[in-house]
């Protein structure tokens, strides 16, 4: 009898994790650990962290709390932890910031804020992964992107052109990359059930909401859809998958 063949066996494989303290990135990160992978999980919080870890499947799991708003710092970050723990195959970047403001309402340090937060650090993350003894040929990068990213949004529209950024330079790293063998693409989720969207419902009425839900026509999204997703591209499963945007938003947008 043939052997069972799981394809998005992680076995083996090292990946950091970022924004694992808490919603997408936890559930990524205990996704993952179930496959096989041995992880970093990085976030502010330490406490969270250790929360997080404690859901995890598997050892040698790596907790490091790490602000990515030292942006210049985190190529160095990278390489200290490559050169303690080992060369990384893969790297899922869930951190990231959603607050809606009207126009009239927007400066220069809330552009400052989300760009750092939903480019910027993404941007460093792949310069630090591509450093020599950083990672393992055949790697791959994930950035957690949003469906904000394809659609125009009102109040949101420093929202929609930072997630918009991230795919394109998604797109851009994959060809850049490529000669490294490092696959690079993106994840736009629409709404998911998670501590972030408990803080975007809080400014919404009731009906506002309601309205916005009964736009995803097989419901809310949950943080394992996007789990399976970034697992999905991280294995060998996305082999042959790079500067895509995958779009998980529950029919949303199939109408539009």
């Amino acid at each position: 009898m043939a052997a069972i063949v799981n394809p998005l066996d992680l076995d083996g494989k090292h990946i950091l994790v970022t924004g694992a303290s808490s919603g997408i990135g936890r559930e990524v990160a205990i996704l993952l650990s179930r496959l096989g992978a041995r992880l970093i999980i990085t976030g502010r919080n330490s406490e969270r962290l250790q929360s997080t870890v404690a859901l995890l499947h598997g050892s040698d799991h790596v907790v490091a709390p790490f602000d990515l708003a030292h942006l210049d710092d985190i190529p160095k970050w990278i390489k200290a932890l490559t050169k303690s723990h080992g060369a990384l195959n893969g790297l899922a970047h869930c951190a990231g910031q959603q607050i809606s403001k009207p126009i009239k309402m927007v400066n220069a340090d809330f552009i400052n804020k989300l760009t750092q937060v939903n480019i910027s650090a993404g941007l460093l993350l792949a310069r630090g992964f591509r450093q020599k003894g950083c990672f393992v040929p055949g790697g791959a990068i994930v950035f957690i992107a949003s469906a904000s990213s394809l659609v125009g949004q009102a109040t949101n529209a420093v929202y929609c052109a930072t997630k918009g950024g991230i795919v394109m330079a998604a797109r851009a790293l994959a060809v850049e990359l490529a000669a490294s063998d490092i696959r690079v693409n993106c994840i736009s989720p629409a709404m998911v059930e998670t501590e972030m969207l408990d803080r975007f419902k809080a400014i919404l009425t009731a009906d506002r909401f309601e309205e916005l839900k009964k736009g995803h026509p097989l419901g809310l999204g949950r943080p394992e859809d996007v789990a399976n997703a970034v697992a999905y591209l991280l294995a060998e499963t996305g082999r042959w998958i790079s500067g895509t945007n995958l779009l998980l938003d529950g029919g949303a947008l199939a109408g539009g």
